[in-house]
């Protein structure tokens, strides 16, 4: 018995997001431990993280956290060969990894203590 069509689109999405995940937290892993930063060293990690991505097919997503995650690896990309400083080129990935984190977890904690309407008929 074959897969549905719907089946393997799903399982295509998911492996694609999942090798944005991985390529996404290899750089910042990389970023974040490395004691001496080189471009030789950020060229070849791109590298070998880059080639994960390039063993799934390009799926379109429509989600906004996924899209940001997207738009985020081909902005590590597009810094491979750059002659920028490395301290910048860090400091411009991690704050906008951090950025992506801030937002996915923005809606996930919600604390109800600060409704008001929730607490008006206490008064």
């Amino acid at each position: 018995m074959s897969a549905s069509k719907k089946t393997i689109e799903n399982s295509n999405r998911l492996r694609y997001i999942r090798a944005l995940e991985r390529f996404h937290k290899s750089i910042i892993s990389y970023l974040s431990n490395t004691k001496e930063l080189t471009h030789e060293g950020f060229n070849k990690k791109i590298d070998n993280a880059s080639k994960i991505l390039k063993r799934v097919q390009v799926i379109d997503l429509y989600k906004g956290d996924l899209q940001d995650l997207q738009k985020l690896v081909t902005k590590i990309i597009s810094y491979k060969d750059t002659q920028r400083e490395m301290d910048e080129i860090k400091s411009e990935i991690l704050y906008s990894s951090n950025q992506l984190d801030k937002n996915k977890n923005a809606r996930r904690y919600k604390k109800d203590k600060h409704i008001n309407s929730k607490y008006d008929e206490w008064e």
